[in-house]
């Protein structure tokens, strides 16, 4: 048997049953279906081992979403092997429930302040010299993103970033709308609120015209690399797009890092006045 089999460490904390995950934790777990890190992705069991190997060691908290990121469960690795993983179970009976009803489960945690992310194809309850469990098939590969080429800001909720977006409909209309940013860098950003008869998709190039506060309009174009529908708690469902600039002139990347300077410094100038 392969890998590291590690004594039940104890559990992480863990919130109250009903606590909801941010919108940031569910835009992480969903890097996992976009291609734009791929050049990151562990494919070998020599090399998620390895990850899977710091994560027992360090009792690294593991993030578990599932039914589009409306539930989660929090855990940690108890030992891998050619087999499969075994992960704690969560706080929540009911939780656990739901987790071995789900057939997809986003895992997020961190390493070393590495971000990794993986995707288990459901989980189920197994009994363990050291009390019960999950246990689930290893995962097809392993997200490690070492390094990000820009920062990635989440937009203020106060003041949230606008967009303009033009695309040509399926009739070879030309259509725009206007929808709010979650993240932006200089890479790329997260379009949020889209309506679910927008037709995106993952290739889409669209024209996009941004507003930063303050500070200048950028334009430019950006490719669609992934789409996700989401479902807000008063059950309102939309789109969510995860876009990647196309050669955007350095005028341009100039204002995008300009606005995070100021959002960033604005951001620690409240924090000091709290404290």
């Amino acid at each position: 048997m392969s890998g590291t089999e590690a004594d039940n460490p104890p559990g992480p904390e863990t919130p109250s049953p009903t606590a909801q995950p941010t919108a940031a934790q569910k835009m992480a777990a969903e890097l996992l279906s976009t291609d734009e890190f791929s050049q990151y992705m562990l494919n070998t069991k020599s090399e998620m081992f390895a990850v899977f190997r710091g994560m027992v060691e360090h009792v690294s908290q593991v993030t578990m979403f599932f039914n589009e990121g409306r539930d989660m469960v929090l855990t940690s690795m108890i030992s891998y092997h050619d087999d499969g993983l075994y992960l704690d179970l969560g706080a929540s009976t009911e939780m656990n429930r739901k987790a071995q009803e789900a057939q997809k489960l986003f895992c997020v945690t961190q390493l070393d302040k590495v971000k990794v992310q993986f995707i288990l194809r459901g989980v189920k309850r197994v009994e363990t010299k050291d009390g019960p469990a999950f246990f689930a098939a290893l995962p097809d590969s392993v997200l490690r993103l070492q390094r990000r080429e820009y920062y990635r800001l989440a937009t203020p909720i106060a003041r949230p970033l606008k967009c303009t977006i033009t695309f040509s409909s399926a009739s070879g209309e030309r259509r725009t709308i206007d929808a709010h940013i979650g993240d932006i860098s200089g890479g790329g950003l997260g379009v949020i609120s889209i309506p679910l008869d927008i037709p995106l998709e993952p290739g889409l190039e669209l024209s996009c015209k941004i507003d930063l506060p303050e500070v200048g309009v950028v334009t430019g174009t950006v490719v669609v690399r992934s789409v996700f529908e989401s479902v807000t708690r008063s059950g309102t469902k939309s789109k969510r797009a995860g876009c990647e600039f196309v050669k955007l002139p350095g005028p341009m990347l100039t204002l995008i890092q300009r606005y995070i300077i100021k959002v960033e410094r604005e951001r620690k100038a409240r924090e000091s006045g709290m404290t």
